[in-house]
């Protein structure tokens, strides 16, 4: 017999008996290893046996790498199709009418770009000349807090003077390395420039085509794809609506809260009140964080202008009651058909998408998180769960 065997006719040795430790390990570990392995083999039999489950985990695989390697090279035209689907439900509302699309496509593409005309030469000039007002009158704006924060302790009398220095230190350090940032990006600024001049000339001409040429466009893909996609069929049917109604519910929240504030703003006297209507209308994009994150530079500008005075409080008045009327009337009215998805998912969908997107994946947050209940909801299960044994 071999030595390493442990108690093989010549009595137990020592060395035997920590091999047959070693062996127990290994059979162990074995069997732990089988059994990760069949847990493994039984989920992807349970959600991957369909054919259909998984060329759609690659086309999305396939969807996501495309726009995190190079969102940023194929932009105006991710932007593009957005805006063509924007555009496609009034195209279709003219086509419903007995128009046929080629002269829908016309006719909305020139509403659009009579709009793209008044927005680029109309308000776009006044939020330049307004943010120019804004940096000049800054720092008269932090002198003035600065001389608030001093009389602190007068007022407050747990309030020391070295507190209200060490806050006054920490403020004038970001506002330093906020004016750098902004220097190094006005000397970009050229670049800026080009890039919208080629955006603005290149994706009405994407946005038309992507019009006209739809159905040549969609059949050109479908010539990739499987002929057995009811899973895919159904995952988009339930997407393109909840997308449709979120993106259009989405823009006409956007001008209704902007125009609004606008008015308001204008009617009360408020300085930067075409910049500041702005910035509240797309604070909507953001659920909740938005609206709590604007309403600092409103109130900022509105104290700093009034002080604690009765404008002030029409201001806050006013503001509040558009941000009450559109959270419980407006908000409702437009997103009925939405899924209704928890806060928290909410919340985590904007955290996560804008960090791998930004602006756009900020604006699509919702409309995503509901991608990922869509597919959660519709995928092909093949084994069933067990059932729990009744307690007692």
């Amino acid at each position: 017999m071999p030595d390493w065997v442990p108690n093989a006719g010549r009595g137990s040795r020592q060395p035997g008996a920590y091999t047959s430790s070693c062996l127990i390990a290994y059979y162990e570990v074995k069997t732990k290893t089988a059994l990760m392995i069949d847990i493994l083999n039984g989920w992807i039999k349970k959600y991957f046996s369909d054919p259909q489950a998984v060329y759609l985990a690659l086309l999305l695989l396939l969807g996501f790498s495309v726009i995190i390697f190079m969102g940023k090279m194929l932009l105006p035209v991710f932007a593009s199709i957005v805006i063509a689907y924007l555009l496609e439900s009034s195209v279709q509302f003219l086509e419903q009418r007995s128009v046929k699309r080629p002269y829908a496509v016309i006719v909305v593409f020139v509403l659009f770009m009579a709009f793209l005309v008044i927005v680029m030469f109309g308000l776009i000039p006044l939020l330049v000349r307004q943010v120019g007002e804004f940096i000049r009158q800054l720092p008269a704006m932090i002198t003035s807090g600065q001389q608030a924060l001093l009389r602190l302790p007068d007022i407050y009398s747990f309030i020391s003077q070295d507190q209200v220095r060490e806050l006054m230190a920490a403020i004038n350090s970001e506002i330093g390395s906020m004016s750098q940032k902004v220097l190094s990006q006005s000397l970009a600024s050229l670049t800026s420039v080009i890039t919208l001049i080629v955006y603005v000339v290149l994706m009405p001409l994407l946005v038309f085509f992507f019009l006209k040429d739809k159905d040549a466009i969609l059949g050109w893909f479908e010539r990739f794809l499987p002929q057995k996609r009811s899973l895919m069929a159904q995952v988009w049917q339930e997407m393109d609506g909840q997308l449709g109604n979120y993106v259009r519910g989405k823009v006409w929240e956007i001008l209704i809260v902007g125009v609004t504030c606008g008015v308001v703003f204008s009617a009360l006297g408020l300085q930067y009140a075409v910049l500041l209507a702005a910035l509240v209308g797309l604070s909507v994009v953001v659920p909740y964080i938005g609206a709590v994150a604007v309403t600092f530079p409103v109130m900022l500008v509105a104290f700093f202008q009034w002080g604690w005075s009765a404008e002030f409080a029409y201001l806050v008045a006013a503001y509040l009651v558009i941000q009450a009327i559109d959270a419980s009337i407006l908000v409702p009215i437009l997103f009925s058909e939405v899924v209704n998805l928890h806060p928290i998912a909410i919340i985590v969908a904007v955290l996560v998408f804008g960090g791998l997107w930004g602006f756009w994946g900020v604006f699509f947050a919702i409309p995503l998180a509901t991608l990922v209940q869509a597919l959660l909801t519709a995928w092909p299960r093949t084994l069933s769960e067990p059932e729990m044994p009744a307690p007692g």
